[in-house]
């Protein structure tokens, strides 16, 4: 297991043995499934120069989320994949890769109903998925979750439940009731011993991203890249693709202060749950770290880093005046990099140099009221 960097700070830390860390590369189905996708095409990777000056760095680029396949986040990346692949399993036959045959194939299944837990942008995105396809969805929320949130999924089609408990809890709901109706399919973009299966086609197709971010970045080569963590799924892809290319590429995850359960679990060597409250950063506000991420991020994750509340909000309005849509969540990658290079150690964590390329990952559409809710 990765030791933690002695330089550790109540803030950051720091693996350097992910460094030298590999993996096997993800499988390469997923971009040519969202290829045939109706309305797919790459998503915008766009450079702030006023970042890299600051950070001393020779090209800081922002990839943009705000629009993905109709939604305002990335997340039906994943979850298209992941219902394809859910549909083949269940038919035990190939269906073929674009969006009428994969219709056809879920009429064929009795009582097909995706079901998930959501904090926002994942369940949307399964309701969007469900209502292309024709069939139910269900979706139970915390209610911490903003109401503009739970009407974007219920004008989707589907029925959203909501709980008065946390995050965690209501994953929990949801594999409940997946497992008590006929049917019924749990599509959980977070994983636990006896649920894995799915959470990983679900990472399967978030690769398709960060082969677009290579082509994008023509002839340069990524040197650092920023994600946002939540339960690690995303962060899990993100170390997938990078940590298999063969030369270094670090990776910097950031979290909420006020849900930092993959920073406690770095720094406790095994994954621990903590307790979580409201965030603007909704998007990750997780109390558990998906059981298939952690081996991904306990080797394979450069740092870790903290954000607030109100340094995301500035980091968002800051990419609102360069052009970039980013809610909270993936503005907090601004926010991860200083955090990080304001300790004189951070700069040699993170491997960079005046020519080093840095990517950021804005996941998700900043919201109309993102510069004074107090949550997405």
């Amino acid at each position: 297991m990765t030791s933690l960097a002695d330089h550790a700070s109540p803030r950051w830390c720091a693996q350097p043995a992910a460094a030298s860390w590999s993996c096997q590369p993800p499988p390469s189905q997923a971009a040519a499934f969202h290829r045939s996708l109706p309305g797919y095409r790459p998503t915008p990777l766009r450079d702030v120069p006023s970042l890299a000056v600051e950070w001393g760095v020779r090209r800081v680029a922002v990839k943009d989320e705000s629009a993905r396949l109709g939604l305002p986040a990335f997340k039906a990346l994943g979850v298209f994949y992941a219902v394809y692949r859910v549909v083949q399993a269940r038919l035990g036959t190939d269906v073929a890769p674009d969006l009428g045959s994969l219709r056809a194939a879920a009429h064929r299944i009795p009582s097909l109903q995706l079901v998930t837990a959501t904090d926002g942008n994942h369940g949307c995105a399964l309701a969007h998925v469900a209502r292309l396809l024709g069939v139910t969805a269900r979706v139970v929320v915390p209610d911490v979750v903003a109401s503009e949130a739970i009407e974007a999924i219920r004008r989707e089609g589907a029925e959203v439940v909501v709980v008065a408990e946390d995050y965690d809890t209501a994953v929990a709901r949801a594999a409940a009731d997946a497992d008590a109706r006929p049917g019924a399919v749990l599509v959980q973009d977070t994983a636990w011993d006896g649920y894995e299966t799915i959470p990983q086609f679900i990472v399967d197709g978030y690769s398709t991203m960060f082969a677009e971010v290579d082509e994008q970045l023509a002839s340069d080569t990524a040197s650092l890249v920023v994600t946002p963590v939540g339960v690690g799924s995303l962060t899990q892809a993100v170390v997938t693709h990078y940590k298999s290319r063969g030369r270094r590429v670090s990776v910097l995850g950031v979290e909420p202060d006020s849900a930092a359960c993959v920073q406690a679990s770095l720094r406790a060597r095994r994954p621990v749950s903590v307790a979580t409250g409201s965030t603007v950063m909704a998007g990750l506000n997780c109390g558990t770290p998906s059981s298939l991420a952690w081996p991904y991020l306990r080797d394979g994750l450069d740092a870790s880093v903290t954000v607030t509340d109100t340094q995301a909000l500035a980091a968002s309005r800051r990419l609102m005046e360069a052009g970039i849509s980013a809610g909270p969540c993936g503005a907090a990658c601004v926010p991860a990099v200083r955090g990080v290079l304001a300790d004189l150690a951070g700069r040699e964590a993170l491997g960079l140099t005046p020519d080093s390329v840095v990517v950021l990952l804005s996941t998700e559409r900043s919201a109309p009221s993102a510069g004074t809710a107090p949550r997405e």
